[in-house]
C-alpha cells in the first residue's frame, strides 16, 4: 500500500491476469459504504482498472507477478505453485 500500482502497471497485471478480473478487487466494507455493484466489474477490466487508480485500498492483496503472468495470492498455497 505504500507504493501502490500505477495505472500502468495495472494494465500489465491485468492482461497477465490467471484469475478472473473483477477478483481483483475486494468487496469489503469499503466497497460497500461506497454502494458501488460486483456485477458492474465482472469482465470489465477498463472498470477495475479505473475503480483501483482511484481506490487503492480496494486491491486485493496479494498480487504475485512472474514474467507476463500474474495471480491473486489467495489461499496462500497458489503462491508457491505459481512460483515453481
Amino acid at each position: 500500500m505504500k507504493e501502490p500500482p500505477d495505472r500502468a502497471a495495472l494494465e500489465k497485471i491485468v492482461a497477465g491476469l490467471e484469475d478472473p478480473v473483477e477478483d481483483l478487487v475486494r468487496k469489503d466494507s469499503q466497497f460497500k459504504k461506497l454502494e458501488l455493484n460486483a456485477d458492474d466489474y465482472v469482465g470489465n477490466p477498463e472498470a477495475v482498472i479505473d475503480l483501483l487508480v482511484e481506490r487503492k485500498a480496494l486491491l486485493q492483496r496479494p498480487v504475485v507477478v512472474k514474467g507476463k503472468k500474474a495471480i491473486i495470492g489467495r489461499p496462500k498455497t497458489r503462491i508457491a505453485d505459481f512460483l515453481s
